[in-house]
């Protein structure tokens, strides 16, 4: 058995079908009136009631969420195989942690706080090809913006070596500004920072990123 099923086991969770209609039902099962009732309710809501008893909320959450949350996985890792691990391993981290989550911030924006937290774990042992953070770069603003070239070549493999090259946090950084469309606000708690941190972290991403991609 693989340790992402070992953990899932031991969390007493099951990866649900796509849609929670999907899921064959169990013994005790909240009745699909309430599990439709459920689907159209907030995030807030949800999480009230999986505090409250219902594991059918945290499957409406799973679903609701995990495209995003897979998609950030991705592209930390580039591969299909390690983001669906990691996007398995943050639900299965936040079904253990949604107890103490405070809501002073919004699920999605916790919830890749998670992913980010896993996926910085899982980089941890890769030694960053860029610049420091503390390291100053000039971005000519008379010259295409190295955002403007993301968002043209979101495909381009040459610009996902290039963000794959990024110091972790700034690649957190930029991956949440950019695909996530997070405020600064936002990726601050999603990261543990302050929002003065981010605005660098996201000038010095732009910088290396120009850099790195005038190499290729």
């Amino acid at each position: 058995m693989r340790v992402r099923d070992q953990a899932i086991r031991m969390a007493g969770w099951t990866w649900p079908a796509r849609d929670v209609g999907m899921t064959k039902p169990e013994a005790g099962a909240p009745d699909s009136a309430r599990v439709a009732a459920l689907s159209d309710a907030d995030d807030r809501t949800l999480v009230e009631a999986f505090r409250g008893g219902e594991r059918s909320a945290f499957d409406i959450i799973v679903v609701r969420h995990r495209r995003q949350v897979y998609q950030l996985c991705y592209r930390f890792v580039s591969n299909h195989e390690d983001a669906s691990d990691l996007a398995q391993d943050v639900f299965v981290r936040a079904f253990k942690g949604l107890q103490t989550f405070k809501g002073d911030a919004s699920l999605a924006t916790w919830l890749y706080r998670v992913a980010v937290n896993a996926c910085l774990n899982r980089v941890a042992s890769k030694k960053p090809a860029s610049a420091p953070l503390e390291e100053a770069v000039h971005v000519d603003a008379r010259a295409a913006s190295p955002l403007d070239e993301v968002l043209r070549a979101e495909r381009s493999d040459v610009v996902r070596r290039a963000i794959a090259m990024l110091p972790p946090k700034q690649r957190a950084t930029l991956m949440l500004r950019v695909y996530q469309d997070c405020s600064n606000e936002e990726i601050a708690v999603a990261l543990g920072t302050t929002v003065g941190a981010v605005k660098a972290n996201f000038f010095h991403a732009l910088g290396n990123l120009r850099r790195l991609l005038k190499k290729t």
